[in-house]
């Protein structure tokens, strides 16, 4: 069994903007449980506009893609919104197979997806 190095998740506001950088795998178990409970505590917070930062995530699974659907949803129950920050690779390729790309706005860059607000 090959062991992957945890989840890390760190957030910065800018602007009222919060922006949350994850590195490493997002899939089943522990890390898409762990990005969950991050962004649902920026929720709880008060957080209602958030980039997530994809391009730090070498493998994304349907775990991982179920968490940013939910914490779009979540966003957007409270009037928020979700950007997602992915460039090309097997990431954005998993999010264009699974059309997420086109329901969450997908931008290749941070400053992109910052001005999309």
């Amino acid at each position: 069994m090959t062991l992957h190095p945890p989840l890390e998740v760190s957030a910065r506001e800018v602007g009222g903007v919060h922006h949350i950088n994850v590195n490493g795998r997002l899939t089943i178990g522990e890390p898409s449980e762990h990005l969950n409970e991050f962004t649902q505590k920026l929720i709880q917070q008060g957080a209602r506009k958030m980039i997530v930062n994809l391009n730090d995530i070498p493998q994304i699974d349907s775990s991982g893609i179920s968490a940013l659907v939910k914490l779009s949803i979540s966003l957007a129950r409270q009037g928020g919104g979700l950007h997602l920050v992915c460039g090309q690779g097997r990431v954005r390729d998993a999010l264009t197979v699974t059309r997420l790309v086109e329901a969450i706005p997908t931008f290749e860059s941070v400053a992109a997806a910052s001005a999309g607000f």
